[in-house]
């Protein structure tokens, strides 16, 4: 369960977060929609302590990110190309991954056999860099490393950006298969609102900073409002 409580950031005379108090709930997928500066990589950034708020508090389970260290052993995470180690390649940063999280490397190969339809052919066996690799494939990379430790918690800001069609259809279908079988939450933001409202179950809709539409997502139930909003916004 993640609790936000009087959260405000602000970089200058720019609100970039004001959420009074907001709640995700465990197993829910929850996406965050809203134009270009609405504050959606601010508040995960925050969430994942790479940000410090000017106040507030954002609580993951029972631990403060700010605080504590115990909440990264459950939480991926996938933002940018910096949370990436681009001079490997991807089985080396894969096999990194498993070295710091005692994983053995027969472990690690079984494991990245569950990405081989996200791969595509496309990363793995290919002798590449990742940093030589093309956008889609540095994204997939980033998304593979999110999920690879199964985690309880799933972030991933923009994960459909670079992605080709079909690769965003398989990108949906591990993620909701994924909730389906582990039960994790997972948190995505996106300016894809087709797909955000295809696999969301709940949709959380940012404008300057501040939360103001928190929608259930039944069968897309949310999807004529959001069109509708973003139709009035253009």
């Amino acid at each position: 369960m993640i609790t936000i409580n009087n959260l405000k950031k602000a970089f200058g005379q720019t609100i970039a977060s004001d959420i009074p108090s907001f709640q995700v709930n465990d197993g829910d997928i929850l996406g965050l929609v809203g134009n270009n500066g609405a504050g959606k990589t601010t508040l995960f950034r925050m969430l994942l302590d790479l940000l410090k708020p000017d106040e507030g508090t954002v609580m993951l389970d029972d631990f403060n990110p700010a605080e504590s260290e115990e909440w990264k052993a459950s939480t991926g995470a996938y933002i940018d190309e910096g949370f990436l180690i681009d001079f490997l390649t991807p089985e080396e940063y894969f096999a990194f991954i498993g070295k710091i999280t005692d994983m053995p490397q027969e472990a690690v190969d079984e494991r990245l056999k569950d990405f081989e339809r996200l791969a595509a052919g496309e990363i793995f066996g290919q002798k590449k860099l990742i940093r030589n690799l093309s956008a889609g494939n540095k994204q997939k990379v980033g998304i593979i490393s999110a999920l690879f430790n199964r985690p309880k918690l799933l972030i991933l800001d923009e994960p459909f950006n670079f992605l080709d069609p079909s690769s965003q259809n398989v990108l949906k279908h591990v993620l909701t298969e994924y909730n389906r079988e582990t039960g994790a939450t997972i948190l995505i933001s996106s300016h894809n609102l087709q797909h955000t409202v295809d696999i969301s179950t709940r949709i959380a809709l940012l404008e300057k900073g501040k939360i103001i539409r928190d929608l259930p997502n039944t069968d897309g139930s949310s999807r004529s409002e959001l069109e509708d909003y973003f139709e009035t916004e253009a």
